[in-house]
């Protein structure tokens, strides 16, 4: 049950001695957003040497903080921050396994271990920084020196027309910075409409269209519906004629549990199907892969248990053959774990990436001060040691509620 440990020789023995757990949000924040970066949950973990790493996690902030701080009755339900005290921070894969033992009555899945894929975060920073080395050089180095990062556009709007403009216009802007792929949300109907939409199917396509046409042939188009369709079959009743828009995959068609259903889709729709944002652990994306069959897994780090266990579902995808793009939707943090991973995974196509001009919650643009920059469609391999984000503690304080 162990995760990956990191690769060095002669560490420095420390000892974890502290966690701090930091529930942020926006004041400005709007409940009716299909958006979860409004907030975010930061943990720190600290070590007798002084040397402290930080982590996040894409879930409640709220429930992270009391994943982490609540107390354990019994062995098969303890306390995460106590198992933590007094760890070797080093160890991580030995720690992963005992938090993931010692919670497994509270845990296995779900919010216990998006709580865990926050302290592994930190763990692999702080280990980076204890040693002098990137996290991409702690997962075995990297293997090439530039990642491809595709803009996650979200749009705003209460109407079509309103929203149909709107995500041209950041189309457009996302490719006057110079990328070269993005990813639309097309939503306008189904469990997370934005703005209380209810458009027909068929107005979908019109978007997918004005984009396309927009940005030109050139331009990698990805297309995220988010859980838009009930069925396999009426998603495959309107995306059948999405071929002509040379779609690079489609995210979320229909719900992630639904796996028969998405086998049904992925065998007949015109492009690959990438679902995994919200799977907890290997296990799950096993049966998405082997099961729902899909063509692009997207595991997200801090939901699927650490950058160890992502790493793990990575190499899963490339003994099947599938493509890895991760999910990432928080701020740079989670970013920068994001991309040390990619820089180790050949078959990871692109990244989520949104430099602060296209960014609307302002977390995204203010928490942090990435090394992370885009330069010819690219990202430059880091070089700072561990995840190489500084936080910016005035902003955390800032919004800091809990």
């Amino acid at each position: 049950m162990k995760t990956i440990s990191p690769v060095f020789t002669n560490a420095p023995k420390l000892v974890i001695t502290a966690i701090d757990c930091h529930v942020l949000l926006a004041p400005d924040f709007d409940p009716g957003m299909t958006s979860s970066a409004q907030d975010s949950f930061i943990v720190e973990i600290h070590t007798d040497g002084g040397i402290s790493g930080i982590g996040e996690s894409d879930a409640n902030p709220w429930i992270l903080k009391a994943c982490i701080e609540a107390p354990g009755t019994h062995t098969m339900g303890l306390a995460i921050k106590d198992i933590l005290i007094g760890q070797n921070p080093m160890e991580i894969g030995e720690i992963w396994e005992k938090l993931y033992v010692g919670t497994a009555m509270n845990g296995r899945r779900g919010m216990v271990i998006h709580a865990m894929g926050a302290i592994e975060m930190a763990l692999w920073d702080l280990c980076g920084k204890a040693t002098g080395q990137p996290v991409h050089s702690l997962l075995g180095g990297a293997t090439r020196d530039q990642i491809i990062p595709y803009a996650s556009l979200q749009p705003a709007g209460h109407c079509f027309e309103e929203y149909r403009d709107a995500l041209v216009e950041s189309a457009l802007n996302a490719q006057s910075l110079g990328f070269r792929a993005i990813k639309s949300e097309v939503t306008m109907n189904g469990p997370y409409a934005h703005g209380g939409m209810n458009e027909t199917y068929d107005r979908h396509t019109e978007v997918v269209a004005s984009v396309r046409k927009a940005v030109g042939p050139e331009m990698t188009l990805m297309i995220d519906v988010q859980y838009l369709w009930p069925d396999a079959a009426t998603c495959q009743s309107i995306v059948c004629d999405w071929a002509e828009f040379d779609i690079c995959f489609l995210e979320t068609p229909i719900w992630s549990d639904n796996i028969h259903e998405l086998a049904a889709l992925a065998e007949s729709a015109p492009m690959p199907i990438a679902v995994g944002e919200w799977l907890a652990t290997r296990f799950e994306f096993q049966e998405l892969m082997d099961t729902a069959k899909i063509g692009v897994a997207q595991p997200d780090i801090g939901r699927v248990g650490g950058i160890g266990e992502a790493k793990i579902v990575c190499d899963m995808a490339k003994e099947r053959g599938m493509k890895i793009v991760p999910h990432c939707w928080k701020t740079g943090v989670s970013t920068a774990a994001t991309a040390h991973l990619a820089f180790v995974t050949d078959h990871c196509q692109f990244i989520e990436y949104l430099p602060p001009q296209l960014c609307v919650e302002r977390l995204r643009r203010e928490l942090t001060h990435d090394e992370l920059v885009l330069k010819d469609g690219t990202i430059p391999l880091p070089t700072k040691p561990g995840l190489g984000v500084e936080i910016d503690w005035d902003v955390l304080k800032k919004y800091k509620v809990a």
